[in-house]
């Protein structure tokens, strides 16, 4: 048969191929069409629009990020329920988990006389027990453990900062103290104004680095007895030597009425619990004009007591006029003794030479030292001055070189007595007693020295007795506000190593001769550094078998804190520790730097974080002599 014949019956069925072609490829289509839009459209109903759906003949392939594995078995799911699972390919991926945030780890620490409770979270691997252990002896074993833990790691500071709030606890007895590694808050009360300003300073002197401290402690006003105000007026001078007041109201009345008569402005009135008339301010406004108008004098309260003294050269009858009128405003209950001094006397014997009267005096020198000399009234009364005094200042730094007079006024003894009291109060000065008046003048550390002296000497004399009160308080001698950081502590005691070489016999830890007023100099810094956590370290250079470097660096060391505790300065806040010759801070290649790497260092030691205490001081280079 002729090609042609066959030609149209391969067209035919090539176009019936194309056709089921065609066909073939509509459906394809249609399939993956449905099945993409069946599943985008469940995926939406799930709320999974993150997920992508490709759809290849009839294989379907998921990808997307998944927020987390539940999402992406939830698209799985889906999609199988639109077509057979065993079609679906998954080529979804899952975001990373995120890290739980750590909470904040903090305890509440509330203490009083019923015992302590302890409220808050802590790290699982804290060491409850030793918290415990030292809370319990603090509070005798009443103590309210509601704390809780939390399987995370311990932050950084945080031990130290716990160590630090115990010791805030011990200190004040009624408190609350929170603790975080960063933050510490102190709460409490104390028993005096004196205590709180120790208190606060030693907080603020041992607060851990990096740790934010707030000092809320505050003091019950003090109880002043007798409750003793003391004015002076001399020429123009107008000053208080004590100034007592029982609430925020009446010293503001007081302190009104000082500077309209000519009182400095920044002159301070203490607040304090006592035996005062409720019309207290009252009183002594009345007093304190009734002064002023007179021109000189002095007017004392001591509770309802009052004493106005002035001297012969107030003329009389002023002085009559100024009395009556006091003494018929005062409020009821207030009783008031006046004295108009009278002239002195003459002094001329028969032969014209003075007749000088009789004194008892007491220095104290800037050293500490105390000279007690004059006279007293018997060696009985001069035993119990001695014993005294004594008991004030110590034996050692007393001199009492008195000669006796029986013919001393009487009460001599009781004057005396008062003027070795008020001179407890100064750091540098003097207390003359004389038949007639006592004098104390002098430096002192105590802000308030002058009104606990009047009100001592007020106590002791009565309130019409006649003495004069000249202290000035110098800053730099109050002992509180005189205490170095822990920083000035061990820079202190580096610069003297760095001016003056503290040596030692040669191979041994034998200090030498000279190196013996270094140690002096450097007990004496201590004392004001007792609770400073200090280390003495000691150093060698790199001669000789390491091990023996390493014995002579301690043995060093360990002479040097003995020397230090001869000298009878507390040691338990210092720790001694040689490191031999695995510091050096020169080349050991030189003489000089050998001579250097010879030495003796005094760092800060920290609260341990790492199990390693370290100084974030650096010290000045300190020599000592060839080992």
């Amino acid at each position: 048969m002729p090609i042609r014949s066959y030609l149209p019956i391969a067209i035919a069925m090539l176009s019936a191929a194309g056709l089921s072609f065609g066909a073939a490829q509509v459906a394809v289509d249609r399939v993956e069409t449905g099945a993409r839009v069946g599943i985008l459209t469940a995926l939406t109903d799930g709320g999974m629009n993150w997920a992508r759906v490709e759809v290849d003949g009839l294989q379907v392939r998921l990808s997307g990020t998944a927020p987390d594995e539940a999402a992406r078995f939830a698209a799985l799911s889906a999609a199988g329920k639109i077509v057979d699972a065993t079609r679906v390919s998954d080529e979804m991926t899952t975001q990373p988990a995120q890290e739980i945030e750590a909470p904040e780890f903090k305890i509440e620490m509330l203490r009083n006389l019923d015992g302590i409770s302890l409220i808050g979270l802590v790290p699982a691997a804290f060491d409850r027990a030793a918290l415990f252990d030292r809370i319990g002896r603090m509070s005798n074993g009443a103590v309210t453990d509601l704390l809780e833990e939390g399987s995370y790691p311990v932050p950084r500071g945080w031990d130290g900062a716990v160590l630090y709030a115990i010791e805030a606890l011990e200190r004040v007895p009624r408190s609350k103290v929170s603790v975080t590694a960063t933050r510490i808050s102190i709460t409490g009360i104390v028993d005096s104004e004196q205590v709180r300003r120790r208190v606060e300073t030693e907080l603020a002197r041992r607060v851990p680095p990096g740790v934010e401290l707030s000092l809320d402690i505050s003091a019950p006003r003090p109880v002043i007895a007798p409750f003793t105000l003391r004015f002076i007026a001399s020429g123009e001078t107008r000053r208080f030597d004590a100034c007592a007041a029982e609430t925020l109201e009446s010293r503001d009345a007081i302190l009104a009425v000082a500077r309209e008569i000519g009182v400095p402005a920044n002159t301070r009135c203490q607040i304090g619990l006592g035996a005062p008339s409720l019309e207290w301010a009252d009183a002594v406004s009345l007093g304190l004009r009734a002064l002023d108008g007179l021109g000189d004098g002095t007017i004392t309260y001591s509770d309802a007591d009052v004493s106005l003294v002035v001297p012969h050269t107030v003329e009389p009858a002023a002085f009559d006029r100024a009395v009556g009128r006091l003494e018929a405003s005062l409020p009821e209950g207030f009783s008031l003794t006046s004295v108009r001094r009278p002239a002195p006397e003459s002094t001329d014997t028969t032969e014209g030479a003075a007749t000088r009267a009789p004194e008892f005096v007491g220095v104290i020198h800037d050293d500490g030292t105390v000279e007690l000399s004059g006279r007293l009234a018997s060696d009985r009364t001069r035993k119990a001055v001695e014993s005294y005094a004594h008991a004030h200042f110590g034996a050692r730094t007393v001199t009492l070189s008195a000669r006796l007079d029986d013919s001393l006024p009487s009460g001599w003894s009781l004057r005396a007595m008062a003027g070795v009291d008020a001179l407890a109060h100064l750091a540098s000065g003097e207390v003359r007693v004389g038949p007639d008046t006592l004098t104390i003048t002098g430096e002192t550390g105590i802000e308030d020295a002058a009104a606990r002296i009047a009100g001592l000497l007020s106590a002791r004399l009565g309130s019409g007795a006649n003495y004069d009160i000249d202290v000035a308080y110098v800053e730099a001698l109050d002992p509180m506000l005189g205490i170095p950081t822990p920083e000035e502590c061990v820079k202190d005691l580096n610069t003297v190593l760095s001016v003056q070489k503290l040596s030692f016999e040669p191979g041994s830890a034998t200090l030498d001769g000279p190196s013996l007023g270094i140690i002096d100099q450097l007990a004496e810094i201590l004392k004001l550094c007792q609770e400073v956590p200090i280390e003495i370290a000691g150093h060698t250079d790199s001669q000789g078998r390491e091990s023996m470097n390493l014995n002579l660096s301690q043995e060093r060391a360990d002479a040097v804190l003995n020397a230090i505790l001869a000298r009878r300065v507390l040691t338990t806040n210092l720790r001694a520790q040689g490191y031999g010759e695995a510091v050096p801070i020169a080349d050991n290649g030189t003489e000089e730097g050998r001579e250097a790497n010879r030495r003796i260092e005094f760092t800060l030691i920290l609260p341990e974080e790492t199990g390693e205490a370290e100084g974030d001081v650096a010290p000045e280079e300190a020599e000592n002599e060839q080992n």
